[in-house]
């Protein structure tokens, strides 16, 4: 049975929201900060990019409408939380459901800007805004410089390459669920990737 657009997108933007509160809080706890910080970071990341798109698409706020994306991602953040204080994890263990939880919102950011009607490149955009300004409010919180503006981090360009990657599918006819499928992999595999090689973008070198 194939699913509906509607429906792969309302699962991935849940699955996104879960992993991007978790990575909010492990970040937050990096930085001892107590329950309510750590759920604020949490509560941000998962929901600041997807307010950001839809704001900016005219639309209603997704946590509005549908408050089950709240519970999910209080949830979550909550679980996280009291694992990180039982249970001794590695310090930059959140950038891999990062990673995750970037492609997955990249997916879906860039399927409802598609779904809205905007034109390719602003719907490519509105996957990269869905991806990654979580991330820069966690960031942000956790008084970090954000990922995204650390020299030569794939991050945004993770992003981009998977929105780049579901557009052009659509675009050429292909069923939303391949197009997602191979969206979050390219997202997902280009930031990985990044991390496990150490793979950089190119950066400003100013001729002396």
């Amino acid at each position: 049975m194939m699913i509906t657009a509607a429906t792969l997108i309302y699962w991935t933007m849940l699955a996104g929201v879960a992993l991007a509160a978790i990575t909010g809080v492990l970040d937050a706890g990096r930085k001892g900060m107590d329950v309510v910080g750590a759920c604020a970071a949490g509560l941000a990341t998962a929901a600041g990019g997807g307010t950001v798109r839809d704001l900016l698409l005219g639309r209603p706020v997704f946590w509005i409408t549908d408050q089950s994306y709240l519970f999910v991602a209080l949830i979550a953040a909550l679980a996280a939380f009291f694992l990180v204080r039982a249970v001794r994890l590695p310090v930059r263990l959140f950038l891999i459901p990062d990673a995750i939880g970037l492609a997955l919102f990249t997916v879906s950011g860039t399927q409802i800007a598609l779904d809205a009607g905007v034109p390719w490149l602003v719907a490519g955009l509105m996957g990269v805004i869905t991806g990654v300004v979580g991330g820069v409010l966690r960031d942000i919180l956790c008084n970090d410089i954000p990922l995204i503006f650390l020299p030569g981090e794939l991050y945004a360009m993770a992003a981009a390459g998977g929105a780049t990657a579901v557009v052009g599918l659509h675009s050429a006819g292909v069923h939303h669920e391949i197009a997602a499928i191979v969206g979050f992999v390219v997202a997902a595999g280009l930031r990985l990737a990044a991390m496990a090689f150490r793979l950089r973008s190119a950066e400003w070198e100013p001729l002396e």
